[in-house]
């Protein structure tokens, strides 16, 4: 894990986070459990619909996505929380056997205004495939902690 503060996150830097696989099993598990949907859990229905088949959820897709975002991109000494995403697309389906790469390009960092011990990072996140082509994009923005200046500050009272 990189230790980052929100001045480690620098516009226009980009990261390439790894990859990861999906077997028809693990769309298939996840599917029954959090979006069964026929065309995610059902192989026959799948094979006559608009894909050809089986197809991840885009939940699962995020899920993926999210394991090595949180273990690679975001740090535990500094990430406080997220406000949320915004256009959040699912370009194109996942199928099993496909191979995901995650890349993240920081398309902002700044302090807060109003709270100086932080700030907001606004980043692109896409999934790749093994064609270079996007399956899922979406825009993060997280609340980031800035570097500490020599420890923690003093207790309250404290002199």
């Amino acid at each position: 894990m990189i230790e980052r503060w929100l001045d480690d996150y620098v516009p226009g830097a980009v990261h390439e986070l790894g990859t990861f696989s999906v077997s028809e099993a693990e769309i298939i598990d996840f599917a029954r459990q959090f979006d069964p949907q026929p065309i995610h859990v059902d192989p026959d229905f799948a094979a006559r619909g608009p894909f050809g088949g089986i197809i991840a959820s885009g939940w699962h897709t995020g899920s993926l996505m999210m394991r090595l975002y949180a273990l690679h991109y975001l740090s535990p000494a500094s990430s406080l929380s997220s406000p949320g995403v915004d256009e959040l697309r699912w370009l194109r389906p996942v199928r099993p056997g496909d191979t995901l790469t995650v890349r993240v390009t920081v398309e902002d960092a700044r302090p807060s205004a109003s709270k100086p011990d932080r700030g907001v990072v606004h980043s692109l996140i896409e999934l790749i495939d093994r064609q270079g082509e996007p399956v899922m994009t979406m825009r993060a923005v997280n609340m980031v902690a800035r570097r500490p200046d020599d420890g923690p500050a003093p207790a309250p009272g404290a002199a």
